[in-house]
This record gives C-alpha cells, sequence and structure tokens, in this order.
C-alpha cells in the first residue's frame, strides 16, 4: 500500500513510503503524472528549461488571467537569471568579474538570499559554482547536452569564493574570474513570484510547478496530493506526500544527469559534481527559494540536516529517511 506523508515536521525515522515498488496504483489527473487535485483547471508551458505548470480551481476567465501572468513572470525573469543567454542580465554580470557592474533590485534580492544561502548551509549550498559547472560538462542548455552538444570535460575548477562576492543599493561586484550559477534559486524564486502575483490579483489559491519546485500560494480546500519521482526508476513514483501550504523542492544527482557521476550538483569541497551518501533529497520551505537552498544542502550534508529542517532523503544503499510524519494511506 502507498503511504502519503502530510508535510508536518516530526521525529527521524527510516522510512519506506511506496511508490510503483510498491505496488501502488500509477497517479492520476495531471500530465507528468505527480501532481492531483480533483476539480481544477491546469496549463503547462516551456521556461527556464523545464515545463512549467499552473493548477487552479475557477472558471475559464480567471484560470486564464493566471496562467497568463506566470508565463509573463517566467518569461521575463528567464531573460533576467538565463546563462545560456547572451542578453540577459545573469550574462552581463558574470562578464563583468571583478568590477563593480549596476543590477536590478530583483537580480540583487535574489542574489542576496543566494548569499544568505551559502552562510546558513556553511558553503553547502553555493552560487559561485559556475565554472565547476561548466568543467563538469554542463555548458549549455540542458537539452544540447542530452543531445551530444557538451564541450570536453575540464579539471575540476575551485569554487567557494560567496564570501567574496559584495552587493550593495543597485550594484554587484563578483571576484575576478568568478561566475553565478543562480539557476536553481532564481527558478525558486520566480515560482514564488508568480504564485503570490497570482494570489496578489484576488484568485483564493494556485499551485505552480516549475520541473518540480512546488509553490502553493493561497488557500485550497484540500491539499495537492504530490508524487516524488524515484530517483532510480525511470517514470515510477518514489513515494508521495500532501502538501497543504508554502513550497518543496527536489535535488537529485540522477535527474539532470549527462553521464556516469556527471550532473548538476556541485560539491564545492571537491568542485565536482556530488558523490555521497544521498542521491536524492526533497525539502519543504516557506518558499521555494529556501525550500532549493535547503535541497541542495540535504543532498550534500546527508542525514544530520533533518535535524534541522523537514525533508526526504533517498539513500545510494537504498534507504528513505524522512521526519515528516505519515498520516494516511492512499491506494491498496
Amino acid at each position: 500500500r502507498t503511504r502519503s506523508l502530510r508535510v508536518r515536521p516530526g521525529s527521524l525515522v527510516e522510512h519506506a513510503f511506496g511508490g510503483e515498488r510498491a505496488g501502488a496504483r500509477p497517479c492520476a489527473g495531471h500530465d507528468d503524472g505527480r501532481i492531483v487535485m480533483l476539480d481544477v483547471r491546469r496549463a503547462s508551458f516551456r521556461s527556464m528549461g523545464t515545463d512549467v505548470t499552473v493548477i487552479v480551481h475557477g472558471d475559464a476567465g480567471p484560470f486564464g488571467r493566471a496562467v497568463a501572468v506566470v508565463r509573463a513572470v517566467f518569461e521575463r525573469e528567464d531573460r533576467r537569471f538565463s546563462r545560456f543567454r547572451a542578453d540577459s542580465e545573469l550574462s552581463h554580470v558574470n562578464a563583468r568579474s571583478g568590477r563593480w557592474t549596476e543590477v536590478s533590485a530583483p537580480f540583487a534580492d535574489v542574489v542576496r538570499l543566494a548569499l544568505a544561502g551559502w552562510f546558513h548551509s556553511r558553503g553547502r549550498f553555493d552560487p559561485t559554482v559556475l565554472d565547476a559547472v561548466i568543467a563538469a560538462g554542463y555548458d549549455r542548455d540542458f537539452d544540447e547536452v542530452l543531445a551530444g552538444g557538451r564541450g570536453a570535460l575540464r579539471p575540476p575548477m575551485p569554487c567557494g569564493r560567496a564570501a567574496e562576492v559584495s552587493v550593495t543599493e543597485g550594484r554587484l561586484r563578483l571576484p575576478e574570474g568568478v561566475g553565478l550559477d543562480l539557476g536553481g534559486i532564481a527558478k525558486g524564486w520566480t515560482a514564488d513570484l508568480a504564485a503570490e502575483t497570482v494570489v496578489g490579483g484576488g484568485l483564493e489559491w494556485v499551485l505552480v510547478n516549475a520541473g518540480g519546485d512546488l509553490r502553493l500560494a493561497g488557500s485550497p480546500p484540500e491539499g495537492a496530493d504530490v508524487g516524488l519521482e524515484d530517483p532510480e526508476v525511470a517514470d515510477a513514483m518514489g513515494g508521495r506526500l500532501i502538501l497543504t501550504e508554502r513550497a518543496l523542492a527536489t535535488s537529485s544527482v540522477t535527474r539532470r544527469a549527462w553521464g556516469e557521476g556527471l550532473h548538476h550538483v556541485i560539491d564545492p569541497a571537491t568542485a565536482r559534481p556530488a558523490n555521497g551518501a544521498v542521491i536524492q533529497a526533497t525539502a519543504w520551505a516557506p518558499t521555494c527559494a529556501q525550500a532549493e537552498i535547503h535541497a541542495t544542502q540535504a543532498l550534500l550534508q546527508g542525514p544530520p540536516f533533518l535535524e534541522r529542517a523537514a525533508a526526504i532523503l533517498w539513500l545510494a544503499d537504498g534507504r528513505i529517511l524522512t521526519n515528516l510524519v505519515s498520516e494516511e494511506v492512499l491506494g491498496a
């Protein structure tokens, strides 16, 4: 039977809550098989290198306006934060490392969030890993990487220079030769902004799913039944949980991967793709941006992370550890 976890921190347990391995029913009601909510409307589009889905309850008019708002927010912020666009603000900032550069208020806000994440995670979340990510082979849009378009692998590049990044009102300075990679936290921040904008416009609630970054804003009558991908079995669910508020994010070494031991999660301690005890971490937080930071920290720190925040960890030895509380059973 398939256990569903309700997001509420509890004591640390070893937990084998099922997915298709345990004979669970395939998920229904959503095109990616992950989210089940009844009596809702949903629409998807592509942005920031991933699929973005908007889920709301309401008539066609408010639904259409909500989708338009979310799409506009994502398109605008992709132009700001993409490292694969030569005309993005991020590319401009990275090209001017070593010099003070004028930046927009949203850009400065996200950099401050990233630097705070670096500080509170004791360096495990590090926005200055760009050169190490490129050295590992993630040097262009991920679809092109999978198609074999990446350049030759390079020796690992040192990172961990977030302490040298300076941000003031409207200006930013990177250390010479250092680039920012804001991909995950920028995507989470954009999901937060889009969801809050929709609810601020009068809609009762909205769920924005940006490639697994989930932000639930407002007050739905029931939570979202979310399927969690199995990190080792393609197109299978490794578990389910009920999200009733706030946000989830997942970090995995098996998803954005392009070869044996090659993936996008860099361990700043080694400047190489992470190769630790955890292969996937799903974290809950008040915002997607914070959940992104927590998921990366949890994947790199391992089980000790569960002493400080809500998460589910899939370990390389097959165990699943979580500090969330199992409250109900779905399926048979």
